[in-house]
């Protein structure tokens, strides 16, 4: 049922959410609402339909270029033709971005990012919560510590691993907040003084922090208090004291845990990580960051057999050394992350009964949830300067970025806001923007507060784009490519250079193994060192272990540093295609690569289609847990796609892959109650639908995977399950 408002026809649900639930309290008029949304759909629908279009156009072009040159790829013909039908855009002068009253959670500190399906509200809570982690939980909780012989973890603690936990956390306290002359090992108590933190030692002499400015604050009294505060390159961290708790209670100095101020930022996520195909779907989505907004998200949870609320953390508080209140954020600031401009949504229809974009009407309804945090209606507050922050992805050069500009403009005159309210965050992610980024900063100068790359978008693209240059190379030797450290260079030299620093996040992408987080605190150092103010976590727990790294890597001196010198990207290897050579390639290889690509892309659609699950931990073909988003599907159904443009694989072989692989999710998902095996039939919406991305994906727009995967969820929702193979 529709109700139809301002000449657009409005889902009945939607309407009903929006009239009792986010407009009341939200101080905008609800007649301003549908005038500006009508509005937008006026002028930007055919804005956004003429620049899809325009994305065929050079997708055709360029497919043309590589059809009459075969062979070896001639960059400087390349980048002549890219610049003649304006794929490559001249470099804008020297700028600035203007970007003001950005929280410093985005704008001055550095630190790690969450990234999470907004629909899961359990989810969202937990992630919301993750500023603060547990070091202790997270190194005795994974693989940091191995868990074999004497340290396993088993089902009981483990004293052994847990003296190793304590090892490492004052080892930790050493390195960043040390002593003068003396190690945290050696503290029998610790009090504070009007000198600042005293800590008594076993020998009974007292040791000052080497840096006394170091302490913000504590809680409890000053001769025992039950927390220390204190601060490293802008981030908080909490030494428990708890004589009573079962870790304090055999601790000398009594320390019953150590916090780390952890995600600093979390995007909760309306694109990648959710299946949300139609107007419920979407409804659901938008009530659960109203409720953000309004600092009352919370779900049942049910843990260790006992059942109990999780909500929003409140802010922390300590005293200071003068004894005045110190307050300290207790939750995540929080992006939402819109879909692109490809999809449009029944949710809204225009006055013919065409769907609208679906990136306008998040935009408007994100808008108004996020009106309750802007004018304090909300019993937590997520920014303090008076912002929103919105991540648009997926857009394609300079045109695209100025339409979510101009897009946004309306929604705050719409809803009242004062210009530049909504915040902008950039995904570099498409090859076309990583070509012209500083044109497309230009083009949201005084509003972009974030940018980002996306190794596995990025990679789907530029696959994508170069379809017919030829056959790309294997999956994994994709990161040691030209282009692809190029292009992760490129992003943070061109967010420097436009003056991101101090007024934006430059960040890099997920670490996608949740369960390797030993290989996750040796490796993703690397994202501070390059100069990165933040990067994606896969969890709360990933989140306290690199934060570590942000200890270890300061990374506004970092900056400052690439700023004046260093390595430059240079066009010619951002320009490179990733081309292999079938013949090295013998049949096993070429097996194993389908195979691999295959129970990826099966592990993930399963759930997609037949569970409406956008993200989550699926087993790889060894079994190893992978977190799993609609950019992984794109990458692996684009590389199979090419494959079998050139030859290295058939279609044959494809089907054959699909029916043994098909069994082998089956096995891997056997434990799941409400899990329908695809094998032996093969015929289900979520198996034609895997197909359909591996041998479709060529003529796919952009190589997205969102129209197939919302096509077959949308028939599998309306219970339509005999479908016609897809050839």
């Amino acid at each position: 049922m529709y109700v139809t408002v301002r000449g657009l026809r409005v889902d009945a649900d939607l309407h009903r959410f929006l009239t009792e639930e986010a407009f009341p309290g939200s101080g905008a008029e609800p007649d301003e609402f549908w005038d500006g949304l009508s509005v937008a759909v006026a002028r930007l629908e055919p804005r956004r339909q003429a620049l899809l279009r325009r994305r065929e156009e050079l997708q055709a072009q360029i497919d043309q270029f590589h059809r009459d040159r075969p062979g070896p790829l001639d960059r400087d013909a390349y980048e002549k033709f890219l610049r003649e039908i304006d794929y490559l855009v001249d470099v804008p002068q020297p700028f600035e971005v203007t970007t003001s009253d950005v929280d410093p959670e985005i704008a001055t500190l550095a630190g790690p990012q969450l990234v999470v399906p907004i629909d899961n509200a359990r989810f969202a809570t937990n992630a919301a919560n993750a500023r603060w982690g547990s070091l202790y939980d997270a190194f005795y909780g994974t693989d940091v510590i191995a868990s074999d012989g004497e340290m396993a973890a088993g089902a009981a603690y483990n004293p052994l691993r847990g003296a190793e936990v304590i090892r490492r956390a004052r080892a930790f306290l050493d390195e960043w907040v040390p002593l003068a002359g003396a190690s945290h090992f050696e503290v029998a108590g610790y009090s504070v003084d009007s000198d600042g933190l005293a800590a008594m030692l076993s020998s009974g002499a007292v040791a000052r922090l080497a840096d006394s400015g170091q302490l913000v604050g504590y809680r409890g009294e000053r001769s025992e208090p039950s927390a220390l505060v204190l601060r490293h390159h802008g981030l908080h961290l909490e030494i428990l004291v708890d004589r009573g708790h079962r870790i304090g209670a055999v601790d000398p100095a009594g320390v019953s845990d150590v916090l780390l101020e952890s995600a600093l930022t979390t995007i909760m996520d309306l694109e990648d990580s959710v299946a949300a195909v139609d107007p419920a779907d979407k409804v659901a989505c938008y009530r659960n960051w109203l409720r953000l907004m309004q600092g009352a998200l919370a779900e049942e949870v049910t843990k260790n057999g006992e059942t109990f609320l999780r909500t929003m953390n409140q802010d922390r508080t300590c005293v200071s050394l003068a004894g005045e209140p110190v307050t300290i954020p207790g939750r995540s600031v929080l992006f939402v992350r819109h879909v692109g401009h490809l999809m449009s949504t029944s949710a809204v229809t225009d006055a013919s009964g065409e769907p609208i974009s679906e990136g306008i009407l998040d935009a408007f309804v994100t808008g108004l949830g996020s009106c309750h945090d802007l004018r304090g209606n909300s019993r937590l507050q997520n920014s303090r300067t008076g912002s929103m922050y919105a991540v648009k992805p997926k857009m394609h050069g300079p045109d695209e970025v100025a339409l979510t500009v101009d897009l946004f403009e309306l929604v705050e005159r719409s809803l009242g806001l004062p210009a530049n309210t909504i915040k902008v965050g950039i995904m570099d992610e498409e090859r076309r923007t990583t070509l012209n980024l500083a044109a497309c900063i230009a083009a949201a100068r005084d509003r972009v507060a974030f940018i980002n790359t996306g190794f596995l978008d990025r990679t789907g693209d530029e696959i994508h784009t170069s379809m017919w240059a030829g056959p790309v190379v294997r999956k994994n030797a994709m990161r040691s490519e030209a282009w692809i450290s190029a292009y992760e260079q490129a992003n943070v030299n061109v967010g420097l250079a436009c003056g991101l620093a101090g007024r934006a996040q430059i960040g890099k992408g997920m670490w996608a193994a949740p369960e390797n987080m030993a290989d996750m605190l040796e490796q993703k150092i690397g994202h501070p060192q390059a100069g990165a103010s933040t990067a994606w976590v896969p969890s709360p727990t990933a989140a306290t272990l690199h934060a570590i790294h942000y200890h270890q890597v300061d990374v506004a001196a970092r900056q400052a540093e690439l700023s004046t010198g260093g390595a430059r990207a240079e066009l010619g290897e951002l320009l490179s295609v990733p081309l292999g050579d079938p013949a090295e390639w013998t049949a096993e290889e070429r097996r194993a690569e389908l195979d691999n690509n295959v129970q990826g892309v099966l592990g993930y659609v399963v759930r997609w289609i037949d569970r409406g699950v956008g993200c989550s931990k699926v087993p790889d073909i060894t079994g190893t847990p992978l977190m799993e988003d609609r950019a992984t599907c794109r990458i692996s159904s684009q590389h199979i796609a090419n494959w079998l443009h050139h030859g290295v694989i058939t279609i044959d072989q494809i089907d054959e892959s699909l029916m043994r692989m098909a069994a082998v999710v089956d096995g891997q998902n056997a434990d799941q109650d409400d899990y329908r095996p695809m094998a032996p039939a093969f015929e289900g919406n979520a198996f034609l639908a895997a197909r359909a991305l591996l041998v479709e994906g060529a003529s796919q727009p952009s190589g997205y995977t969102e129209p197939i995967l919302h096509s077959f969820r949308a028939r599998e929702k309306a219970g339509d399950r005999a479908l016609e193979t897809t050839t």
